[in-house]
């Protein structure tokens, strides 16, 4: 019989079983736990694991690695750890939504006990899915200085992962990213001040369990200043117990107290805490027993980082990292190899006396706690039937639209050049370093005014960067993006010296904005950035970033974001230049101004009717609202006999727009007033 109705077993007071302090609740962090529902929570619990045996109830503590885009025999053995092992949980990795929920539900439908199903999704479920959503990474987050967004930001990912059949959200990273040579952290973290990264971290777990996903804080006892990623080796983070408590640890003991359901123990080797210089605090009883839960008296669920990394990988078989992990006070043993054999190991150890059966009993009745409170007690299967629609919906859009606006962030604007101004005195020409990479920012550039294209790759020779120098040499403004950085240190930041010093002799013979769409580190590469008019950190290379970067520089939108790291000696954390208000029409999304963007469908109608019936050759229709335009599109060609289409950038002659702008509206409002007839002719209404 499946665990997933509430029923009670008299041998539930037979256990000797820890108190409720130890459980993970049911409600989010704010709100206090009833103690009615509580009881529910704790009997179910108690039933659940008192029927349970002691091997299953040690296969409960194990999260196995499953995927969605692997052969029949990857499923097949996921499946057997599922039915044989009893397996407690999934953490899914690379796939497709639809794939994943229908392999969820045959996985659920093996369990005697409902999985508890995690993932990898810091910022959101396009980090491991295709044809779903992707939000900023936490860094351009802390760019945007708003923690209510962050918090509707959380919100709208939890939504998509409870209708994934996801549980359990491992995020957000609360590591303090004080180190530009983090090659694994970076912009994964919300930046360097721990204030801000607490504030925000507290906003992400809000949005998480508010809307019944469990929120997990990572990577304790703290990633952030490390030079190696532990992906690949054991990093060591070299600071006194001083120091960690004051920085690295100081977000943990913030959230902890806020009421974070738990904690991601990472591979780390931090000797001021753990002696064995070998030994992971992922598997230091020291750091997990002594620090985080007697010290900091956390009682939620404690995972470790994932198993096969080789911060721990290449230093204990299998077997033994499984119960070292276990041993030094982790509940859920994350992406472990060797499954069943450990399973083994681990029951000799207590059927021997070894290991005290009452440790099991602890760690399993929390995570079996954790699936109540996930609402698996009542388990449904995922349904698939609009999943794509439900999981890209236009609102999620409008959130990463304005986390990316304010995000954006000038860190230089000499004599307040930004927004460019006195468009006809200027001949622009816009460099796309990274070939095809910056369409996006090149067609918004284009809707504000003429420019000219020219692109190079980075790691171009010397000479065809020299070529191209004579070759800029008509125009007096260059906006130059950088569309090929890299957030590796070890790559330079995708900065290379011929660019750089390319970029450096283009600043100082003209007019250069430089626009670097990627890391603000990158900023450090370049030479006397303060030679150029203006510096511009847009933090990744998305659509939306290209877009809305593309309007700050012309005016319409204005910058407010502030860097979350120091970039380089002349941008420290938190500096960010505020340029003017608006100065020009603004383009967003119809949702962006509060317009249903199906209801616009109407007017393609008309307008694609319009040139069926010959009303028009062409047409290009463009409705705006409040400064902002919220349509524009084209249709048709310029004449009946062109073979070229309308675009979105071909200039009208002004007679021909003031017919529209001036006569149709006044002839509407004529018509409204009932003082004209659209059947009659102009002689039925005499002067």
């Amino acid at each position: 019989m499946r665990h997933i109705g509430y029923f009670l077993l008299a041998a539930t007071a037979a256990l000797a079983l820890p108190s409720s302090s130890n459980a993970v609740g049911l409600k989010n962090c704010h709100s206090g736990n009833g103690s009615a529902e509580k009881k529910i929570q704790e009997t179910w619990a108690d039933s659940v694991l008192s029927s349970l045996t002691l091997r299953e109830r040690i296969g409960q503590l194990f999260m196995v690695a499953a995927y969605s885009n692997r052969d029949d025999m990857h499923v097949r053995e996921i499946a057997d750890l599922v039915r044989k092992e009893g397996v407690g949980g999934l953490i899914f990795f690379q796939g497709g939504p639809v794939r994943q929920a229908n392999l969820t539900n045959y996985y659920q439908s093996l369990a005697e006990v409902p999985l508890l199903v995690g993932m990898d999704a810091e910022w959101g479920l396009g980090m491991r899915l295709d044809s779903t959503f992707s939000y900023p990474r936490q860094m351009m987050l802390g760019a945007a200085q708003d923690s209510a967004l962050v918090y509707e930001m959380a919100a709208d990912i939890a939504r998509q992962l409870k209708r994934m059949g996801v549980h359990i959200n491992f995020a957000p990273v609360v590591d303090i990213n004080s180190n530009p040579q983090n090659p694994v952290i970076n912009t994964r973290s919300f930046g360097e001040n721990v204030n801000l990264v607490s504030r925000y971290g507290k906003a992400y777990v809000s949005g998480l369990q508010d809307n019944g996903v469990m929120a997990c804080a990572k990577h304790f006892p703290g990633h952030g200043d490390t030079f190696e990623d532990s992906h690949f080796s054991l990093p060591k983070v070299p600071h006194s117990k001083q120091q960690l408590d004051s920085v690295e640890l100081y977000p943990f003991k913030q959230l902890i107290s806020y009421g974070v359901q738990s904690i991601m123990v990472g591979h780390l080797r931090v000797p001021a805490m753990e002696n064995d210089t070998l030994l992971a605090s992922s598997l230091s009883p020291a750091i997990i027993s002594g620090n985080l839960i007697s010290e900091m008296g956390f009682k939620g669920l404690i995972f470790t980082d994932a198993l096969n990394m080789k911060g721990v990988a290449d230093y204990f078989s299998p077997e033994d990292i499984n119960l070292k992990a276990l041993l030094a006070g982790n509940d859920v043993l994350l992406f472990p190899s060797e499954v069943s054999r450990s399973i083994d190991k681990i029951e000799k150890m207590v059927r021997r006396g070894q290991i005290p059966e009452e440790v099991i009993n602890i760690k399993c009745r929390k995570v079996l706690m954790a699936k109540y409170a996930a609402g698996l007690s009542s388990y449904k299967p995922i349904e698939v039937l609009n999943l794509y629609s439900d999981l890209n919906r236009v609102s999620s859009e409008v959130i990463r639209r304005k986390i990316i606006s304010l995000a954006l962030t000038v860190v230089h604007n000499n004599n307040s050049f930004i927004p460019v101004k006195r468009l006809d005195t200027l001949r622009i020409a816009y460099l796309e370093i990274g070939c095809n990479r910056g369409d996006a920012f090149r067609e918004q550039l284009e809707l504000y005014t003429a420019i000219h294209t020219f692109s190079i790759d980075p790691s171009s020779p010397a000479e065809e960067f020299d070529s191209l120098l004579n070759i800029l040499e008509p125009y007096n403004l260059v906006i130059a993006g950088y569309h090929a950085t890299d957030s590796r240190f070890s790559m330079n930041y995708g900065v290379t010296n011929q660019a750089a010093n390319f970029l450096f002799d283009l600043a100082f013979s003209r007019a250069v904005v430089l626009d670097i769409f990627g890391s603000p580190y990158a900023i450090s590469k370049f030479y006397n950035p303060e030679s150029f008019r203006a510096i511009i950190v847009s933090y990744d290379n998305s659509f939306d970033a290209q877009n809305l970067s593309a309007q700050l520089i012309f005016g319409g939108r204005f910058a407010t974001g502030r860097l979350p790291v120091t970039a380089s000696a002349w941008y420290p954390a938190g500096y960010g230049v505020t340029t003017i208000n608006p100065i020009r029409l603004g383009y967003a999304l119809p949702e962006e101004v509060g317009i249903n963007s199906l209801l616009l469908k109407e007017v393609d109608s008309l307008a694609n009717s319009a040139i069926e019936l010959a009303v028009a050759p062409g047409m290009q229709i463009l409705a705006a609202k409040d400064g902002v335009v919220f349509y524009h599109k084209s249709f048709g060609k310029p004449t009946y006999l062109s073979s070229d289409s309308v675009d979105v950038r071909m200039l009208y002659d002004v007679a021909s727009v003031t017919k529209v702008v001036a006569t149709v509206p006044s002839v509407m409002r004529l018509y409204d007033e009932q003082a004209l007839e659209l059947d009659n002719n102009l002689g039925a209404y005499p002067i």
